[in-house]
């Protein structure tokens, strides 16, 4: 079974910085895409950025600008460089990854992390 788990999370003021990684127990380009989801109490889980394996990237207009993901791939890592953090980032942070399966009809599985938290307060 693919694990990913997520760290980095934490307690940082409005206008900080944190950096999140995903560890993933497989290599991570067996995923076609692998991105960040989040979620704030009460409110549904939301998409936030995402990284295929050849390196194209996007982020959800929320944190255009401020969030930057990457990856390492001889490390199976992925992260979520986040800057310029306000309130509204405050959230359980998750890991995503999709793989692609050829099969007569096309299989697609998702894998997730358990998530870590960000708390963006002064």
């Amino acid at each position: 079974q693919v694990q990913l788990v997520e760290s980095g999370g934490g307690l940082v003021q409005p206008g900080g910085s944190l950096r999140l990684s995903c560890a993933a127990s497989t290599n991570i380009l067996s995923f076609n895409v692998m991105g960040w989801y989040r979620q704030a109490p009460g409110k549904q889980r939301d998409w936030v950025a995402l990284i295929t394996k050849t390196g194209v990237t996007n982020y959800a207009d929320s944190v255009k600008g401020r969030f930057t993901i990457s990856r390492d791939n001889a490390k199976n890592t992925v992260y979520l460089q986040m800057d310029s953090l306000k309130s509204e980032d405050t959230a359980v942070y998750y890991c995503n990854g999709k793989q692609i399966v050829i099969t007569p009809d096309l299989d697609a599985y998702e894998y997730w992390g358990q998530g870590t938290q960000v708390t963006v307060s002064s």
